[in-house]
Order: C-alpha cells, then structure tokens, then sequence
C-alpha cells in the first residue's frame, strides 16, 4: 500500500465542528474515512500554523487518495493537501533510471543522465540504458 501525507485545514464551520465534538472523535472519523477506503491512518497530530491537522496515512492507491481528497474538500468545511510518501528504496529505484530532459528554453540538445552509483552524482550524456 502506498503512504501519504494529508494536511488539512479547518474552515469556520470545521473549526465550529470541532470544537462541539472534540480531537479524538475527529480522529475516529478520519480513521474510519481511511478505513472505509481500504486504509489505515499511521500518525495523526493536530498542528498549529497553516495546517490544522497532519495525517500520515496508507491507502490502496492514487485513484483511492483522491477520492479522500475530494470527498474531504467537497464537505466545505475542510480542505487538504495531499502528497505522495516515498521510501528510500523506491528512491533508489528511482536514480537508476534513464532520463532523457532538455531544460526549458535551452538550445542545448537533450541529455540522457544516468545516476553513477549509490552515493554518486549524476553523469551527464551517458548513451544507452541503465548503468
């Protein structure tokens, strides 16, 4: 299953909801929310700043994620971010790939980059696939 982050704010009439049924009832509905999609809710704090609360969360898939997403913003009285967690070994992953990228507005003709090994940089014009 994959983790995500979900940050959310509170609109006046959240903020209103919350205080009439208190944090850890607020909790319970978001685990069931997460539940109800084939989830689990792994952390889950109340915070202070832009975001009211942080989720950390698995869910089956994006398709899932964004379906809590909308269903969250489309209550209007809450609103959230949602951003895909990555492990380091699917960054690992990740750096072993080949690119091909010519950055915007540069006449230079596209790259192909592969990554130089665990810890390495990356190597500009590499030809072929995956070193």
């Amino acid at each position: 299953m994959a983790k995500y982050l979900v940050e959310a704010s509170y609109l006046s009439e959240g903020i209103n909801g919350l205080l009439k049924e208190g944090g850890t009832r607020r909790r319970e509905a978001v685990d069931q929310l997460f539940h109800s999609l084939g989830g689990k809710v792994e952390a889950f704090y109340f915070a202070f700043g832009d975001r009211d609360v942080v989720i950390i969360g698995e869910l089956p898939d994006n398709a899932t994620a964004a379906a809590l997403a909308l269903r969250v913003d489309a209550s209007g009285v809450t609103t959230c971010k949602t951003t895909v967690l990555m492990t380091p070994q699917e960054i690992d992953a990740a750096v072993t790939k080949t690119v091909t990228y010519r950055p915007p507005g540069s006449d230079i003709p596209a790259e192909v980059a592969n990554w130089e090994g665990e810890g390495g940089h990356l190597a500009s014009g590499a030809q072929g696939g995956n070193e």
